[in-house]
């Protein structure tokens, strides 16, 4: 694609970047088949080559975002899906980051859309808030036939029927490895899943330490940044991942890491990408180190083995692909292949590359289309007949979970579960 940048608007970092995207695409559209917004909305302006073309007009012309480019970028579920199409390696990720930026910084949105998105931002990264937020939802929940916007109602469906107690496991200590140390590994404990559903990061714990892991939760660590990241909010979702990249490098300074430990896809998706966000910052070391050591709880098991995954009960488990999985860090086979050696049958659905319409806070700001891709991957996931859904995300498996009754858990939990660890809520207890 030819550009038509200016030195002034190349000496930008951000700009000089998307130019370089911008360049590398070849209009082939092979991207259109695989966008999960497109096979929605049948728009050419909601697929991926025809976000670049608006992100190219609006920010080669400096223009001020109008309110249909707005729509159509926002309608972008940053699934990922169109990277693993395209042969020509469109970076997409940073291209549609960039635009988020600047439309924050250049365009007015409604009053409505902008509290809910304050609103968002200043809880869904903290704990505390969300768990608040999440039982005041539940009191609201029989008006919500009273309430005007689609988006609350959304908000009011997210909360969960149980909000599980606090885990004293997310305090910042040190968990040691049983029998001999192989790796001392960082976990990042998250902030969102914190809220919904602690079993995840216990179940890690558990599994990391039976396989010769020392397991840290720093002093510090929090929110990766990526809920605020995707909203275009840079300062604060670069506050939140600079206290996690000084976090971890206090630990690596301290006895050191092997590994970064992550068990929210979403979230390692953005952690890997710390290098390239800080890359012009006084942090740009830091951060590319904390990036190479960033590995997703299935990399990490794959690489120490499983021992003795004999304890479950071999279940028929459909595999939910998270696209921050699949798409964002290229993690395919490993969660996979760990379930199958733990003794599961492991089921794909029809097209296991589309995404369950979850996104972060995408369900909460565009519930329509999300609604549609939920009830498309229900029904694909339900077609294999599972008597359990995985997946390695917590969005995701609130968001399918709302929609079938199937129970869904994470991959860590079964893997948990067959080398001795306890069996997860809601999965038979016999095949």
């Amino acid at each position: 694609m030819q550009t038509n940048f200016t030195a002034t608007q190349l000496a930008d970092p951000a700009t000089a970047r998307s130019n370089e995207i911008l360049r590398t695409c070849v209009h082939c559209g092979f991207c259109t088949a695989t966008c999960p917004t497109y096979k929605v909305l049948g728009d050419e302006l909601d697929s991926p080559r025809g976000r670049i073309y608006l992100i190219k007009d609006m920010l080669e012309n400096q223009r001020k975002p109008d309110a249909k480019t707005v729509q159509h970028i926002d309608r972008c579920l940053s699934c990922l899906s169109c990277m693993t199409t395209c042969p020509s390696g469109v970076h997409y990720m940073h291209l549609v980051d960039h635009a988020r930026e600047y439309i924050e910084e250049n365009y007015r949105r409604p009053l409505s859309d902008r509290i809910l998105r304050r609103v968002l931002a200043a809880i869904l990264p903290y704990p505390g808030r969300f768990r608040l937020a999440l039982a005041a939802a539940r009191l609201g929940r029989p008006f919500r036939k009273l309430m005007p916007d689609a988006r609350l109602r959304a908000m009011l469906d997210m909360a969960p029927d149980d909000i599980p107690p606090v885990s004293r496991n997310d305090d910042p200590q040190v968990f040691t490895a049983e029998g001999s140390r192989r790796k001392r590994v960082a976990l990042l404990i998250g902030c969102a899943q914190r809220a919904l559903n602690t079993d995840i990061n216990d179940a890690t714990i558990r599994l990391l330490r039976r396989h010769g892991c020392e397991v840290v939760i720093p002093k510090g660590i929090g929110c990766c940044g990526a809920l605020t990241h995707h909203m275009g909010k840079t300062d604060q979702s670069h506050a939140q991942a600079a206290a996690n990249i000084r976090a971890l490098m206090a630990e690596i300074a301290g006895d050191g890491l092997d590994a970064v430990v992550i068990n929210t896809s979403g979230c390692g998706t953005t952690v890997k990408d710390y290098g390239h966000m800080f890359r012009n910052d006084a942090l740009a070391q830091d951060a590319a180190q904390i990036s190479a050591l960033a590995k997703d709880i299935s990399e990490v098991m794959v690489d120490l083995g499983l021992r003795d995954p004999t304890k479950a009960v071999p279940l028929r488990v459909g595999y939910h692909a998270a696209c921050s999985l699949q798409h964002g860090q290229q993690v395919k086979s490993a969660p996979k292949d760990l379930l199958s050696a733990a003794g599961f049958h492991v089921v794909e659905p029809r097209d296991p590359h589309l995404c369950c319409g979850s996104a972060g806070t995408y369900n909460l700001m565009q519930p329509a289309i999300s609604a549609e891709l939920k009830s498309r991957k229900v029904a694909t996931l339900e077609a294999t007949a599972p008597q359990v859904i995985s997946a390695g995300n917590i969005g995701c498996m609130m968001q399918i979970g709302s929609g079938t009754g199937v129970p869904v858990v994470h991959t860590v939990q079964l893997l948990d579960w067959a080398t001795g660890g306890p069996r997860p809520r809601g999965v038979p207890a016999q095949a």
